[in-house]
C-alpha cells in the first residue's frame, strides 16, 4: 500500500523546502500559437530535505540552496520550447533532486493564459530521489 510522504516529519528528520510562486515567461503548448508568444507561467516547488544529524550549523553548505534552484528553474523554463507542461514539470523535478539530501520534490506548473475564463490549467507531479 502507497504511504503519503509529508514533506516535513521530526521523526523522520526531515525538513520542508519550498518556492512559491514563482513567475516566469515561457514559450509552451501544442498548439503553435501558443509557443510564439510568451506566456505566464506560475512555478511552485516542494523539496522534502533530509536533515543531517547534530546542531544545524549556521552556514549555505548545509542546507538546500534555494536561490541556486531557482536560478536553475529559471534558466531551464525561459530555455524550454517543449509542447508539454509535463515534460518541463519532468524537468524540473531532476532540478530539485540534483542535491542528493532532497529525498522528493513535488513541482506545481500553471499555465495562466491559456484560457480567458479561467484563473490557471497545470500539472503538479512528484518525483523520489532514487537510492
Amino acid at each position: 500500500m502507497y504511504e503519503r510522504h509529508t514533506m516535513a516529519d521530526a521523526g523522520q528528520k526531515l525538513r520542508h523546502v519550498f518556492i512559491r510562486d514563482l513567475m516566469i515567461p515561457c514559450f509552451i503548448g501544442v498548439p503553435a500559437p501558443e509557443r510564439e508568444q510568451a506566456q505566464r507561467l506560475r512555478v511552485n516547488i516542494d523539496l522534502s530535505v533530509r536533515e543531517d544529524p547534530g546542531p544545524l550549523p549556521d552556514e549555505l553548505h548545509a542546507v538546500v540552496d534555494y536561490e541556486k534552484i531557482v536560478k536553475r528553474v529559471r534558466a531551464c523554463v525561459r530555455a524550454a520550447r517543449v509542447k508539454l507542461l509535463e515534460t518541463l514539470a519532468e524537468q524540473v523535478a531532476v532540478i530539485g533532486l540534483e542535491d542528493p539530501r532532497v529525498r522528493l520534490v513535488r513541482v506545481r506548473l500553471e499555465k495562466l493564459d491559456v484560457f480567458p475564463d479561467a484563473a490557471a490549467a497545470g500539472i503538479t507531479i512528484e518525483r523520489r530521489q532514487t537510492e
